[in-house]
């Protein structure tokens, strides 16, 4: 049904493009057809393949995955993989294609980055893992630094690498690492800002991450974020004890979520911070 009616809009856009011709009388740049995206019939700006062999533009074709299909639109086939493959040939073609028709007023596509791949997030992921396992705080520091960058890049990617399970690595991270700092804090400080940092970007939290980040190491380190006068870090620990506080309802069915927490503690800080003039 929905394949039916994408056809029938191609039909029509296509009507109204030639009627539009014939009617001006004059000539008119035709973008060629192995240019265009099947589905929304626009020049290509970011061109990749399915495994059904058909080139769509990235754009396009991840909506249409996003919405939860799994076939190629233009020949219903079953997809093998749902992780569109860069066409760099097509996409130099018409890069090229766009410098010929410079004076037709075409501007050259960009070379578009390429996205994070779900495999490549749960390869940083792991690594991030180990690195906590290992306490190597400046190695930790290095791979959550990496992932907060891929993930600024834009929306797809924050939305992968949220969803290979980002958010519960970071908290456990977190967690790990406030533990270490409370022994040598001064040594732990920097990989505790850029994993919080990282953090927020991965809101809002799962149960499992949650239950990290509302561990009594993580909270005295939020806590002395708090207090610490720096305003990254208050702003990011207010961030991260809303996501805390958010989950109160669940609480009275996980109830030892909060269970070794000094609130009071919290709440002072709290305090003093909005006494604080910024």
């Amino acid at each position: 049904m929905m394949i039916s009616s994408w056809r029938k809009r191609r039909a029509a856009k296509r009507a109204g493009k030639e009627q539009q011709r014939n009617e001006n009388g004059d000539m008119e740049l035709t973008i060629p057809r192995d240019f265009r995206c099947p589905i929304s019939l626009d020049l290509m700006n970011d061109p990749v393949t399915l495994s059904s062999g058909i080139t769509y533009d990235r754009e396009s074709i991840e909506k249409w995955i996003e919405a939860g299909n799994s076939t190629c639109p233009l020949t219903n086939q079953v997809l093998t993989s749902l992780e569109p493959i860069p066409n760099h040939v097509t996409r130099r073609k018409i890069q090229d294609w766009c410098v010929e028709n410079r004076s037709h007023g075409i501007e050259r596509i960009p070379t578009p980055r390429v996205p994070i791949s779900s495999v490549d997030a749960s390869e940083i992921i792991l690594k991030i893992d180990v690195a906590r396992r290992k306490q190597d705080g400046e190695r930790c520091r290095a791979l959550v630094a990496k992932l907060k960058s891929l993930a600024k890049e834009s929306e797809r990617n924050k939305r992968c690498i949220a969803n290979n399970g980002a958010g519960r690595a970071l908290s456990e991270a977190f967690a790990a690492f406030s533990v270490a700092a409370s022994s040598s804090f001064d040594d732990n400080i920097a990989v505790l800002e850029e994993t919080l940092s990282a953090l927020i970007t991965m809101f809002p939290l799962d149960g499992e991450a949650k239950g990290y980040l509302g561990s009594a190491p993580a909270m005295h380190c939020l806590i002395w974020f708090l207090s610490s006068g720096d305003l990254s870090r208050q702003r990011n620990s207010v961030l991260a004890l809303k996501e805390l506080v958010s989950s109160m309802e669940e609480q009275r069915k996980t109830p030892n979520l909060f269970s070794d927490i000094k609130i009071e503690a919290a709440i002072e800080a709290l305090f003093k911070l909005i006494k604080t003039p910024i």
